[in-house]
């Protein structure tokens, strides 16, 4: 409750200075950042809109909205949204295997894994580990052993991608007991720990 209660107080603050300044576009993203926090995918998708509509230069930086889309099912507009991020990024692993996981959404993994796209330089091992099992090069178990290296970051981490994968794959079971353990016992100062708190409450519901 107690972060709900923090955000809620977040929320405010933001609707308060949007009043003051309604045409600054960062506001709208950080606005539609906590209305994801808190659940409210819709309006997250509203806000990051408007705030494209105010300066079309940061769509390739809206990788939040495409985040927001998959939880909507609207997996044709992730894609094309993290296509659009990794322009900018081309070595982000997280936006790679997003635009994986919502073309798995829509035309299956096969499909997914076929137009992965390449990452090379991507520093961090976790994400190295989580692109390899995305491309069919490791194990789920290579993964979580890889994770325990960094900590409680990659603990989570690995969990979360795990837990993602198996739900590519149509395992749902599977998919809730990583991402509930990631949300539950790996809490980080993240969004991506946000996002595993409303992935665990929107396929509960």
């Amino acid at each position: 409750m107690f972060f709900k209660t923090s955000l809620a107080a977040q929320l405010e603050q933001w609707n308060n200075t949007i009043k003051q300044e309604p045409n600054n576009p960062r506001y709208y993203v950080q606005r539609g950042m906590i209305y994801f926090k808190l659940g409210k995918i819709e309006e997250s998708i509203a806000d990051f809109d408007m705030a494209e509509n105010l300066d079309f230069s940061i769509t390739p930086y809206l990788w939040q909205r495409g985040l927001s889309y998959y939880y909507v099912d609207r997996f044709a507009d992730g894609a094309k949204q993290f296509e659009i991020d990794l322009t900018v990024n081309s070595q982000d692993v997280e936006e790679t295997v997003w635009r994986y996981l919502c073309i798995a959404r829509l035309s299956g993994m096969e499909e997914a894994r076929n137009s992965l796209l390449p990452v090379k330089n991507d520093p961090r091992k976790i994400m190295v580990a989580i692109y390899d099992l995305f491309a069919g090069m490791c194990t789920v178990d290579d993964v979580l052993n890889v994770g325990k290296l960094p900590g409680l970051k990659g603990k989570f981490y690995s969990h979360l991608y795990v837990g993602l994968y198996y739900e590519a794959q149509g395992n749902l079971q599977l998919a809730q007991d990583y991402i509930i353990k990631a949300a539950d016992d790996y809490k980080i100062d993240d969004y991506m720990w946000y996002l595993s708190v409303v992935h665990k409450n929107l396929r509960n519901n």
